[in-house]
This record gives structure tokens, C-alpha cells and sequence, in this order.
């Protein structure tokens, strides 16, 4: 197995890093689709190869999206598959295709140092190889831990082995910010319904989410650091941004729902205030859900159409165009509106192709959720407002339906497909896999247009 990945990862190398990243996931895909085809992968009756095609979809891009109950539609075999996809998607193939190398004794090349970089989103190479071994380090600890402190809540309704598998599963899910669950035997499509008012499950989850999604770089800022004032500016911006959207989603949450009967309004207050804290994380790349999304009053939907699009943070398990992207278009569009002709944040200028990069993400997220809208509505009879909340679902890798997921049509589930993959390998990388010119003009200039604008 391990010179199987090693032989993969060299003949990988040798494309652009933008070209390696978009095929080892489709490569990921393919070869799960191909596993839950399968006959013992499946339960009972048979499961085309469009849904074992969009399950391995929203497992390896860490979506949660499904068209059949996981528990009850997937074997023990289909359901470990899921998993290992869950992973590998989170972590990247890179990342263990390296620990494999380093465990057989091959030294870590150039060519794979720039692509492990590409694949954390870091901005330069130092110190990348130590990342990697931290970032699995500090996975698979977090995880194990995950792991054992929700096996003390399932253990007692599933006993040892159910509980301990229920455990890592989620625990996996949770911190991949995957949002795929197993608790389908009592009702499908259930997800954490029934632990609303368990606060070591909703910490637990919550604590993975946002752990998994705050980036391996911030991680290994915090550590190396431990200090704010001395961290870097990436790391900042995650934070505070974090920070704001989890206050205000749960605040939004809570305001909007709180007399619903549906979904708070029979909750105690300290119960609400976990439910909406934890439908505030979640909706931001995660995946789970307390709260029955179905019943959610359309401003609710709303707001989390905002915060799946925003997501989570660059080199992260989280989907969307990242915090720190929406931090420097509103940076950006205050500068304007102040006459500066710098974008400073916090004493830092910042540089004009990432403010170009922002825009272009914010752009092109913005313009794929708008298409794969366009396609649901041809094909099916929603309202706006549920396929909006589907097609940034799927963008966004959250996973989170109102539950016309599997009442889709193909050509729907299809757009599903693409809009999964797009936000999970990044726009901008598979624009570049596919536009990167073969020549080089960046050194032509020419003369300046007038054009007028706004």
C-alpha cells in the first residue's frame, strides 16, 4: 500500500501543483464511487452509480450531502469507505502519501514540497514538511480524544463496539467538518436531532468543527506563538473573523427561531442558546444539525446561506471562499469609501494580487452558486429560497439540507456534484488546472483605458 502511494504521488508531481490538487480529488472520487458500487456496500436493493458517484462526491470533498441515509442504505464495508474518503478528503492525499514516504525512509522532494504547500494553502515552503507532521499529529490526537468522549455517550445506547464506532465516526466527520453521520437507526436523515440537549456531544462536535476549521497554519502559529500580539496576520484575521461570524450566526439564529415551534421555542433557554451556538458552527462548513433546517423561518435560511458561502479558513478541513477572503473585500470596499488608496489591516498593507484574489473568489463562488441555481430550478419544482440553501450547501461543503436532496433530479444532482467539487478544491485552483496559460505575458503592459464605473 504504501509504495502504491509513493509510486502515485510521483507521477503526480510532475504536473502543476493547481493540476495535481484537482486530480488526486477526482482520482479520490472515482475510486470511491467505483467501492460503494459495490454490492457490499450496499444494504439492500441496489444504489446506481450516480448516487455511489455523489456520495463518494460529498465524502471526499468533506461536504455531508447525501441521497440515502448513511446508516441505513450503507454497509459496515460502505460506511468504513465513507470514512477513509472523509479523511483522506480533509487531510489530503499529499499529506498522507508524505507520511507513508517518510515512514519507508524516501526524502521529501522540491517538486513535493511545493505541492504539499499548495495543498495547506501556505505562502511559502519553509518548515512545510514539519507542518505536515504536526498537522497529522494533531489530527489524529484531537480525533482519538473526539473519539473517546462521544464513545461515553453512545456507549450506553449501542454498547461498547456500537458506541466506540459511533465515536470515531463522528469524531472523524466532526473534525473533517464532513457532517456525515450514522444515527439513522431511530429515523433517517436525523443527524444530532436527538442530542439537542446534550451539551458533552454539542461541545464535543462543536470543539472539532472549529478546530478543523480554524486551518493548520493558525494551529501551528497558536503553538509556535502562544501569544496574540505575535501572531501573524493570517492568523488574526481567522480568529477574530471566526469569532464574529460564530457570535452573530448564533445571535441571528437565536432571534429569528425563538418563538418558532419547530424548532427553539419549546427549548429552555440555556437549551436554546446551545442549539442556535451550535447551529452557528456548524452551518460553516460542518454539516450536522440539532435543529430541523426544514422548518427554519426563511431569514434564518438566510443567514446561513451567508455563513455556508463565507465558510471557514484557508489550509482548513472548512469549505467556502474562507473568512479571510471576505475579510479583504469588506477591508477593501472600507478603504474605497474612506478615499485610501491603501487596504490596511491591523498595521499591515495589504498586497494588490491578493485583493484581486479575493475579489475573483468572492466572484466566482458567487457566480457557481447563482449557475447551479439556475440548473436545480429548470429541473425542479423548489422554492428559491430551499435551492439557494441547497446549491451554497454544496458549494460551501456544509451538508446541511432542508431535504430535497434525494427528491432531486439527476441533471440536479449532477450541478450538486460540480458545485461540491468546486469549493472544495478551491475556484481559483481548478481555474488555473484549466486556464494556466503555457506562455508567459505577464511582462506586456499596456496602455491604460478610461472606463466609467458605478
Amino acid at each position: 500500500m504504501a509504495q502504491i502511494l509513493v509510486n502515485f504521488k510521483n507521477r503526480i508531481i510532475i504536473m502543476s501543483p493547481f493540476k495535481a490538487i484537482a486530480l488526486i480529488f477526482l482520482g479520490l472520487i472515482i475510486l470511491g464511487s467505483f467501492l460503494l458500487s459495490l454490492p457490499i456496500s450496499i444494504k439492500e436493493g441496489q444504489s446506481n452509480f450516480l448516487d455511489a458517484l455523489f456520495t463518494a462526491t460529498s465524502a471526499t470533498c468533506v461536504t455531508g450531502l447525501i441521497v440515502a441515509d448513511t446508516y441505513q442504505h450503507w454497509t459496515f464495508f460502505g460506511q468504513i469507505v465513507i470514512l477513509l474518503l472523509i479523511q483522506l478528503g480533509g487531510l489530503g492525499f499529499m499529506t498522507m502519501a508524505t507520511l507513508f514516504s517518510i515512514m519507508v525512509g524516501r526524502r521529501i522532494t522540491l517538486k513535493e514540497r511545493i505541492l504539499m504547500t499548495e495543498s495547506f494553502n501556505q505562502l511559502n515552503m519553509e518548515g512545510i514538511v514539519r507542518l505536515t507532521l504536526h498537522v497529522l499529529m494533531g489530527t489524529f490526537i484531537l480525533e482519538f480524544l473526539g473519539a473517546v468522549i462521544l464513545s461515553t455517550q453512545f456507549i450506553p445506547q449501542y454498547g461498547v463496539l456500537g458506541g466506540i464506532y459511533r465515536g470515531i465516526f463522528h469524531s472523524v466527520s466532526a473534525f473533517c467538518n464532513a457532517g456525515f453521520d450514522i444515527l439513522g437507526d431511530k429515523s433517517p436523515y436525523c443527524s444530532l436531532t436527538d442530542y439537542i440537549s446534550n451539551p458533552v456531544v454539542n461541545l464535543t462536535i462543536m470543539a472539532l468543527i472549529i478546530t478543523g476549521g480554524l486551518g493548520f497554519g493558525v494551529w501551528e502559529d497558536i503553538i509556535t506563538q502562544k501569544s496574540y500580539k505575535k501572531l501573524r496576520l493570517h492568523s488574526k484575521m481567522v480568529l477574530i473573523i471566526s469569532f464574529i461570524l460564530i457570535i452573530a450566526g448564533t445571535l441571528g439564529t437565536l432571534l429569528f427561531e425563538y418563538n418558532n415551534a419547530a424548532t427553539l421555542k419549546n427549548l429552555n433557554f440555556p437549551d436554546k442558546i446551545l442549539a442556535s451556538l451550535f447551529h452557528s458552527v456548524s452551518m460553516r462548513t460542518a454539516g450536522f444539525n440539532t435543529l430541523s433546517v426544514g422548518f427554519f423561518k426563511d431569514s434564518t435560511k438566510l443567514l446561513s446561506v451567508i455563513l455556508m458561502f463565507i465558510g471557514g479558513s484557508p489550509g482548513s478541513t472548512a469549505g467556502g471562499i474562507k473568512t479571510t477572503t471576505v475579510g479583504v473585500v469588506i477591508f477593501t470596499v472600507h478603504s474605497l469609501l474612506k478615499g485610501k488608496n491603501d487596504v490596511n489591516i491591523l498595521e499591515r498593507r495589504i498586497g494588490f494580487n491578493t485583493i484581486i484574489r479575493a475579489f475573483s473568489i468572492f466572484i466566482i463562488g458567487l457566480i457557481s452558486i447563482i449557475i447551479g441555481s439556475f440548473i436545480i430550478m429548470a429541473f425542479d419544482n423548489y422554492s428559491f429560497m430551499d435551492v439557494l440553501f441547497e446549491t451554497t450547501s454544496a458549494f460551501g461543503t456544509v451538508g446541511v439540507t432542508t431535504g430535497i436532496t434525494s427528491l432531486l433530479s439527476p441533471a440536479s444532482k449532477i450541478a450538486l456534484i460540480f458545485l461540491m467539487f468546486f469549493g472544495r478544491v478551491g475556484v481559483l485552483t481548478i481555474g488555473l488546472a484549466l486556464l494556466l496559460p503555457g506562455k508567459n505575458n505577464s511582462n506586456i503592459r499596456y496602455p491604460e483605458g478610461k472606463i466609467s464605473v458605478g
